[in-house]
């Protein structure tokens, strides 16, 4: 297994680029100016550009991406960027909004991956369920979007390029086997969520997800979809209702509560808050924080 130390080193580069211009005209150094839309495409970025990219990410630590407005700098950002990178579908309006302007190439990275459709009433504006990076293997074809998107613009960097994406691929290859063993015998295999965020990861892991709202954090779920969920919980024998970082947790604890179970933390990894950038995380550690967390509520052995 390659040492997960690698892909902890490439990834936690992606923090270093933030805040910072992505024009190449004001880099010195000629390196290409990339605009991240959010967090997961920012470390994905980096992590294949290494030195030869400048990273910018839109989203600022604790802003929930779903919510993003962008400010007159941050348009700025897009349209003077070599390459911008974002998802398309309603994930992130403004940003889209903001795309004709760009004067260099601007990449939708979901159209190039084998997205679903949002579960039926969830859509909340969005035509794609967008949270294909909390599957590592999904998040491994999008790594192979980005290296092909930097590769077109920088062809002299390529064999750098490859060769970065090809580390984090086999370092998300060995996140891939950790969790199907982890998650191979389990007692239970529904997880009750704060918001419809880990459907591709329960698909590819056998596991069925109940969400308190659909694809948007901050939808407020009707009282008959409460009462469903209570019964379902008591029915299931779930143990836990999992919240998230960047979304305020009263719903899933009152829930929690009315139901007799446990509240933990199931990171969404849209972005990292300012406690977990002070405690060195990354894609990495909390992906892997995740599966623990997944193994004990879901009884794991």
């Amino acid at each position: 297994m390659r040492a997960v130390l690698s892909i902890i080193t490439l990834i936690t580069l992606a923090l270093l680029g933030a805040g910072c211009s992505p024009n190449r005209s004001a880099d010195s150094s000629g390196r290409l100016g990339v605009v991240a839309a959010f967090y997961p495409i920012q470390a994905a970025a980096q992590a294949v550009g290494g030195e030869h990219v400048h990273v910018t990410n839109l989203t600022a630590p604790g802003v929930e991406p779903h919510d993003l407005e962008l400010t007159p700098d941050a348009v700025e950002e897009i349209q003077s960027a070599d390459l911008v990178l974002y998802f398309g579908g309603g994930f992130q309006p403004a940003v889209e909004d903001a795309i004709p302007g760009a004067s260099g190439e601007a990449v939708d990275l979901l159209a190039g991956l084998p997205t679903v459709a949002p579960p039926a009433g969830q859509s909340e504006g969005t035509s794609v369920d967008p949270h294909v990076w909390l599957d590592p293997e999904l998040y491994g074809e999008l790594v192979g979007e980005v290296d092909t998107a930097l590769t077109k613009l920088a062809p002299a960097d390529a064999s750098t390029f490859h060769a970065n994406a090809a580390a984090l691929e086999d370092d998300l290859s060995s996140l891939d086997r950790d969790y199907a063993a982890g998650l191979a015998h389990c007692a239970r295999d529904v997880i009750v969520t704060n918001h419809a965020a880990f459907g591709y990861l329960a698909a590819h892991y056998g596991l069925t997800q109940e969400a308190i709202s659909g694809l948007a954090p901050d939808a407020e779920p009707s009282a008959a979809r409460l009462a469903q969920l209570r019964t379902l919980v008591e029915r299931e024998g779930v143990t836990t209702i999992f919240t998230e970082e960047l979304v305020p947790p009263d719903v899933a604890e009152t829930l929690a509560n009315e139901a007799g179970v446990q509240t933990r933390v199931l990171a969404t990894i849209e972005g990292l808050t300012a406690e977990e950038q002070a405690a060195g995380d990354t894609y990495d550690s909390l992906m892997r924080q995740n599966l623990a967390t997944l193994e004990a509520a879901l009884g794991c052995s």
